[in-house]
């Protein structure tokens, strides 16, 4: 362990202070939230300006909660230590692929960009219901490549790569950021979609993503042999957990952590879906209110208490009336 000492030139030790003080600089991911943040926050003050309304919370959601778990993965002790240690991969990997799509979804940014600026929401809606659009959008496809991009990544040199080129990167973030938005943007529905699925479609759906969550991350454990085990042999970090303890480690990390995201937001649609029958019976009920008020006054019309809107509905069914008007 001394030779490895030796030759280790990473980050100190990780410890739960340095997770807090440990940062390190991206500048892509650094241009890529102002960019994102500074276009959303133009739109949301161009609304409010213009008379209109834009609620505080879906800008918390998107630039706070959402690139600010991109900072997270990306730039602080996640980002410092994915290069030493398999875990911390694992926990940006599933703040990549889940967290941070759910809450740039939550912001409503196609709602945002034809409230702004209302000559592209015509643009907007013919991409958005594009024959293309709805393919790719359905939603085994969108649980699937949630599930499938990541894996693929972890078991074959896609991962090492990482490590080795600035660009794969930078387009490995993306990749995984791009499905998960896909995902949470058609099966939230606060977005125009390019085809509103049920609510138990969207609930059977998100099921099979944490049951998929659940395979990869013990896919991970199971593995006998070390993924990416040679580049962390060559990195011989002196300190913390075993490779293979920290391979389980990460594939608890994918498992639980996926799943403590994936299971809520199934309570959330299981929410919507109640709301949803909810609210069509409340319209039902209407209709049926204002049918019968409407055949109130002409039942009032009759000269007696037998009159056609009084008489059970089975008198008037031809299909009855017919066969037993001889009884």
């Amino acid at each position: 362990m001394a030779s490895l000492a030796a030759g280790y030139t990473g980050p100190p030790q990780l410890t739960l202070g340095r997770a807090f003080t440990e940062w390190t600089a991206d500048p892509a991911m650094i241009a890529l939230v102002v960019v994102l943040g500074g276009c959303y926050l133009f739109a949301v003050r161009k609304v409010r300006r213009g008379g209109g309304q834009w609620g505080t919370g879906r800008v918390i959601a998107f630039c706070g909660l959402g690139l600010g778990f991109l900072v997270i993965a990306t730039m602080s002790w996640v980002g410092v230590y994915q290069w030493v240690l398999f875990y911390p991969r694992a926990v940006q990997t599933v703040l990549l692929v889940l967290v941070v799509p759910l809450f740039l979804a939550m912001g409503k940014p196609l709602t945002l960009t034809e409230t702004a600026f209302p000559g592209t929401a015509r643009s907007v809606h013919t991409v958005v219901r594009s024959r293309a659009a709805r393919v790719v959008t359905f939603p085994a496809i969108t649980a699937l490549a949630l599930v499938a991009v990541p894996m693929v990544m972890y078991f074959t040199s896609w991962y090492t790569a990482v490590f080795h080129s600035g660009t794969v990167r930078e387009l490995t973030y993306l990749a995984l950021m791009i499905p998960g938005f896909v995902f949470f943007w058609t099966l939230l529905r606060v977005d125009p979609v390019p085809k509103e699925y049920l609510y138990g479609v969207a609930m059977w759906i998100t099921a099979a993503e944490v049951i998929g969550d659940a395979f990869f991350g013990i896919a991970v454990i199971a593995d006998n042999n070390l993924i990416a085990g040679p580049y962390y042999h060559a990195v011989g970090y002196p300190w913390g957990p075993s490779l293979a303890t920290s391979q389980v480690i990460g594939g608890g990390i994918i498992w639980i952590l996926g799943d403590f995201v994936g299971l809520p937001f199934l309570a959330v649609q299981l929410i919507q879906m109640m709301r949803e029958d909810k609210a069509e019976a409340a319209v039902i009920d209407a209709e049926l209110d204002a049918t019968e008020a409407a055949r109130t006054p002409e039942a009032h019309e009759g000269s007696d208490d037998t009159s056609d809107a009084e008489r059970p509905w089975w008198e008037n069914d031809p299909r009855f009336t017919e066969r037993f008007k001889n009884v």
